[in-house]
């Protein structure tokens, strides 16, 4: 009977890969930072540890690879998240995914924003890839901006805050400060609010100031 390791490696590089990362996070979360080493990912996946060790480097080498998979799923979310002709319902939609991913794959979200492992710090070239999981949040905020909805401004600063809003409201989700029964509406309440702030005046409920 095959290993989880090989049977993933008949699928594919990319494939063993990913079921390597799997078991590690798996592991992160059940047993805590003490069983993220190479001899227990490996045991418990069915490979050696030299596979582990050629694959990623050393235990450094896994954590960052970890960081880098959750913020690489989070940009396929919103990569997959539908094109609409109406730019604002688009970023909603985006907000929208960002929640549901986080919901769906905490223990990357852990990894990502939590510090999950002790002593790991991303370098500069994974901030700098962990960028481009907003890519898309920063294109549909200029498109508002290029058709009147939102009056002018950075794309990718108005991006950040809009960021910071949806990651505020789902990390008490997931910390359990906002119940199932009402964390959708003040996600939605949130991000509306948010974003009511850079809405041009024409496109204002009230047709008030803007700033």
């Amino acid at each position: 009977m095959n290993t989880i390791y090989q049977d993933a490696l008949q699928r594919g590089q990319e494939s063993a890969r990913a079921a390597v990362l799997d078991c590690a996070i798996g592991l992160l979360i059940a047993d805590g930072p003490a069983a993220l080493t190479m001899r227990r990912v490996a045991t418990e996946i069915g490979t050696s540890t030299k596979v582990l060790y050629t694959m990623f480097g050393a235990k450094e080498g896994l954590a960052e690879a970890l960081y880098r998979e959750g913020f690489a799923r989070l940009r396929r979310a919103q990569e997959r998240t539908p094109l609409t002709a109406d730019p604002l319902a688009r970023l909603n939609d985006l907000g929208a995914a960002y929640r549901q991913h986080a919901l769906a794959e905490p223990a990357y979200y852990r990894v990502m924003f939590e510090q999950a492992i002790p002593g790991y710090r991303p370098n500069a070239e994974s901030l700098a890839s962990a960028e481009t999981a907003f890519d898309a949040s920063v294109a549909a905020v200029e498109a508002c901006i290029a058709t009147g909805v939102f009056r002018p401004g950075d794309p990718h600063e108005i991006s950040k805050l809009l960021w910071a809003a949806a990651h505020g409201a789902v990390s008490l989700e997931l910390a359990g400060h906002f119940p199932p029964d009402t964390a959708d509406q003040r996600f939605t309440t949130l991000m509306a609010a948010v974003g009511r702030a850079f809405l041009a005046r024409d496109h204002r409920p009230d047709g008030g100031p803007t700033a």
